[in-house]
Order: structure tokens, then C-alpha cells, then sequence
């Protein structure tokens, strides 16, 4: 355990900071679970309706720095990659 009084603070703010990181994580990834469901159920019109949604959970988890921006890039790329095969 911390003993100075702004290691105490840092260690406050680290565990906020942490669960909300996992909890934009989270729900990116379920998205991204939704989207592969989708795909692989073949029922393109749904998986065309969660693309835009999956690339706005990715984006907001990039920019609030809970992934790299080029994680983000990756991971919107595979979804629309398999979202275009799909045709």
C-alpha cells in the first residue's frame, strides 16, 4: 500500500480509470460478438446495421485511449472487410 498521500491519489484514480476502460472495452467487444454473429448467420442487412454502430464503439474506445488508434483501425477494417464478403 501506498504510504505519501499522492500515491494514494494515484492509486484512487487508477482503479476508476481502470474500470471504465473495461467497461468501454466491454462493450466494444460485444459489439464486435454481435457483428460476427451476425455474419456468420449470414443475415446481411443486420450486420450492415451493426457496422456503423461496431465502428462507433471502436472509435470512442480509441479515443479515450482504451485501445491504440491503430488496434482501432485494425479492428474496423476486419468488420467491414467481412460485412463486404458477405456479397
Amino acid at each position: 500500500m501506498p504510504q505519501i498521500k499522492s500515491s494514494k491519489k494515484r492509486l484512487k484514480q487508477d482503479e476508476v480509470r481502470r474500470v471504465r476502460n473495461k467497461t468501454k472495452k466491454s462493450e466494444m467487444r460485444t459489439y464486435v460478438r454481435k457483428l460476427n454473429e451476425a455474419v456468420t448467420a449470414g443475415n446481411r442487412s443486420e450486420a450492415e446495421a451493426l457496422l456503423s454502430t461496431v465502428c462507433k464503439k471502436i472509435d470512442k474506445a480509441a479515443r479515450a485511449n482504451c485501445i491504440h488508434a491503430n488496434t482501432a483501425a485494425r479492428k474496423k477494417s476486419l468488420a467491414a472487410r467481412r460485412v463486404a464478403a458477405m456479397a
